[in-house]
């Protein structure tokens, strides 16, 4: 397989550094052709403004969607930009590693997001009519490939379980592996979470290295989180709300993944 991580952390030498660097050993190991996007060591600029949009006269107002759209049908998105989206294309699996940071991913993760994820590849993509609201949840430039996240937290386990203060882990990252994942089209894996980082001793690295280096074993073959596809006949088109009788006795986002199958 094809891998890209895409790794937004600030000290390479931090215990999210060391765990990269173990998820790419293993992959290489495993076989697999890897290739890395290192924000910070890139100095990956976070934000979307006219800059991104060389072809943009300078006494046009920026409407940032349709100024990414005309970039990108045009080929004149920046060079960083398009470098991205080629990795993407190239790849067969992404990796996204970060540490949670206010409960969700750092700014420079969600401004590349913002700036590669442009208007024609990953999102206004498809015909979008009264039939079929545009190819994504499931569809899309990226559908087929797998993608997965490795995140790392401060806290406890517990303080995410399912009474935990801070909310439910799945919860917390549904906004990115749903919406951010999901939606280009991404079979989206379950997420590797590591606990506790701050206050944990080097004698509890090795068991969390090998559990990581077990989920890259298994990249081709994890079954994806199970989540609905748009256009796969359980929404309706196109208010987009689940039909009756799905998700019943479930609330919250569970609704929107498919009790019929689970990933294992």
């Amino acid at each position: 397989m094809k891998v890209l991580l895409v790794f937004a952390h600030p000290e390479p030498r931090s215990l999210n550094g060391s765990l990269r660097d173990v998820a790419i050993a293993e992959l290489l190991a495993q076989g697999h052709d890897v290739r890395q996007t290192d924000l910070y060591g890139q100095r990956w600029k976070a934000v979307v403004d006219r800059d991104d949009f060389p072809a943009l006269r300078s006494d046009d107002r920026l409407h940032p969607a349709r100024a990414s759209a005309e970039a990108f049908a045009s080929g004149t998105l920046t060079d960083d930009v398009r470098e991205e989206q080629e990795k993407l294309l190239w790849a067969d699996a992404v990796i996204l590693q970060f540490p949670l940071w206010w409960y969700t991913m750092p700014a420079i993760l969600k401004g590349w997001i913002d700036r590669v994820y442009a208007c024609g590849f990953a999102y206004g993509v498809g015909e979008h009519s009264d039939r079929h609201w545009g190819d994504r949840f499931g569809e899309g430039t990226l559908a087929g490939k797998r993608a997965m996240l490795v995140v790392t937290a401060g806290g406890w386990e517990e303080h995410y379980g399912p009474r935990g203060i801070n909310g439910p882990i799945d919860d917390l990252l549904f906004p990115i592996n749903h919406g951010v994942l999901h939606y280009p089209g991404f079979d989206v894996l379950p997420p590797f979470v590591a606990y506790r980082l701050d206050r944990m001793g080097e004698d509890a690295f090795p068991a969390m290295a090998e559990a990581l280096r077990e989920r890259m074993r298994n990249l081709a073959i994890t079954s994806p989180i199970p989540f609905r596809r748009q256009n796969g006949g359980d929404y309706e088109i196109p208010s987009l709300r689940l039909r009756d009788g799905l998700g019943q006795d479930t609330v919250g986002f569970g609704l929107h993944q498919d009790p019929g199958t689970a990933p294992c």
